[in-house]
């Protein structure tokens, strides 16, 4: 169990409870029309994608508008840690400002050691694979929408996880509730 005055949860990838760690990362995709950015935050208890913003910029504001979405859909989220890397958008003023608005402890990982946010860019990784990669994408407007498809209809609903006793993250939560 991870303490609420935890600066940084040491690779510790897991947790026995919902909202208690939640990671998150951006990253981007290249479409006809420019590139096309996502930043998403996910529950280390299920590994539920619980919020995420996409967007054709890759700024403070895709960073807020993801943690805004999970905080609405996590109505139960006070002191939760929040992981990300040490990217700009996460270090902004305004970031920092929503994290502490809703009561959320921050956390970053060091610098240049990727591994310490390994678990949120391990969505990314099958993201990259199961639609990112599959085609060339005309526009950003396609692109989208295959993205949040496959979150909310193949990933949190089909997508059978080993860590999860080979069961979706929407099962995993509706059979611990």
């Amino acid at each position: 169990m991870l303490s609420p005055s935890t600066k940084s949860f040491k690779r510790n990838f897991t947790t026995g409870d919902p909202n208690r760690v939640w990671v998150g990362d951006i990253t981007e995709h290249p479409t006809g029309e420019g590139k096309l950015y996502i930043c998403s935050f996910k529950d280390l208890w299920s590994n539920r994608l619980v919020g995420y913003s996409i967007g054709d910029r890759m700024t403070a504001d895709l960073a807020v508008a993801a943690l805004q979405n999970t905080v609405t859909q996590r109505p139960s989220h006070q002191s939760v840690i929040v992981h990300t890397d040490r990217g700009g958008q996460f270090r902004s003023d305004d970031f920092q400002q929503k994290v502490a608005e809703h009561k959320l402890q921050g956390s970053m990982g060091k610098v240049g050691t990727a591994a310490d946010n390994a678990a949120a860019e391990s969505f990314f990784s099958l993201l990259q694979l199961n639609v990112l990669n599959r085609q060339r994408w005309d526009t950003r407007d396609e692109l989208r929408s295959a993205i949040v498809y496959w979150i909310e209809a193949v990933y949190h609903r089909r997508r059978r996880q080993r860590r999860l006793g080979k069961r979706t993250p929407v099962q995993y939560e509706q059979q611990a509730a």
